[in-house]
């Protein structure tokens, strides 16, 4: 046994060596009363003897490490999101410890081991789904979590921060009617996430307040990307009466739509107005300038910081569900249609 205290001894070691789950472990050093008294008691003798300090255990105004896990780190959205969480982070000496599970059972579990290992005080769960089985085991680690931008309905449990999808969904659709556009058409983002859904449900109801019917086939599927949205521009400007102007629900998938366009000989927005959603610093920088629905995503990532750190001195937060607001932004790709 070390006499001195160990900074290589993780959870997982101790509890192989008490012959115990890492979770039973965890639940001793949250002071759980759900474990038998002898197996408590053996473990606490091997934290003692170990010198094992959770790094939640420092002083309590300072939070030593955060996790944040992203399904993916492809894009400039996450980069934001990114920008938010450490620049939040830094300034309370908060280490930031990045990672994506690629939508895998087996990479979520890999980062669950891990979380187990270094004894992080908090995770920040970004668009991630994780099984009904994976949820379990973050749940038995009794480990503070926050999830930004929520895959699913939000669960009440563990506290969301999300953006108003659904009013920018109807600002982009009511901007592009009142320029004068009839047959508008949308791109969505993927079916199962909460925000897709929000912003499609947006720019129905945009529609349908102006008195518009609701086209199916100016409606196609999209994944966010650039690539989707030029696919999703190609099947379009396929049809026999193609729409007047596009709203995106992402700035990728907008330029995506740009360059399907070019290809064609199609101006912005001389022929076809163009929206996205987001506002990532290519949005400005596009030719002609993008207009778009700003969604505040350094914002949501130094809220997630605020927040999970509160969760970890177990103080109360206003609300397990915030929703920042998201802000039209009009540039140079919307005009009345020709």
């Amino acid at each position: 046994m070390a006499d001195s205290p160990s900074r290589d001894v993780t959870i997982s070691a101790i509890a192989a060596e008490a012959g115990v789950s890492a979770p039973t472990v965890s639940r001793v050093l949250n002071g759980r009363g759900d474990v038998a008294p002898a197996t408590r008691e053996r473990i606490e003798t091997l934290i003692r003897e170990h010198g094992y300090r959770r790094r939640g255990s420092r002083a309590r105004e300072r939070i030593g490490l955060l996790d944040l896990v992203f399904n993916d780190l492809d894009s400039p959205w996450a980069v934001e999101i990114i920008r938010g969480v450490e620049d939040a982070a830094h300034a309370q000496g908060t280490g930031i410890v990045v990672s994506a599970i690629h939508r895998r059972a087996s990479s979520a579990r890999q980062w669950l081991e891990n979380v187990r290992s270094r004894a992080s005080d908090g995770a920040i769960l970004v668009t991630t789904d994780l099984d009904p089985s994976l949820r379990a085991e973050l749940r038995e680690l009794h480990l503070p979590a926050v999830v930004v931008d929520p895959v699913g309905v939000p669960d009440l449990a563990t506290p969301t921060i999300g953006a108003t999808n659904w009013a920018g969904g109807l600002s982009a659709t009511e901007h592009l009617i009142h320029l004068g556009h009839r047959r508008i058409a949308f791109v969505a983002g993927r079916p199962e996430l909460w925000c897709s859904r929000a912003r499609l449900d947006g720019y129905r109801a945009g529609l349908e307040t102006a008195g518009l019917a609701v086209d199916d086939a100016l409606v196609v599927p999209g994944e966010f990307g650039y690539e989707s949205g030029f696919r999703a521009g190609e099947r379009l400007f396929d049809l026999e009466e193609p729409p007047t102007a596009v709203f995106a629900a992402s700035d990728q998938m907008a330029l995506g739509v740009y360059e399907a366009l070019r290809r064609r000989g199609l101006r912005v927005p001389g022929d076809v107005s163009v929206v996205g959603f987001d506002d990532l610093p290519e949005a400005s920088w596009s030719s002609p300038s993008l207009t778009t629905v700003r969604q505040p995503l350094s914002d949501m990532g130094r809220l997630a910081v605020r927040t999970v750190q509160r969760l970890v001195r177990r103080e109360t937060i206003e609300s397990p569900r915030v929703e920042l607001a998201t802000e039209l932004v009009v540039r140079d790709s919307t005009a009345p249609p020709p």
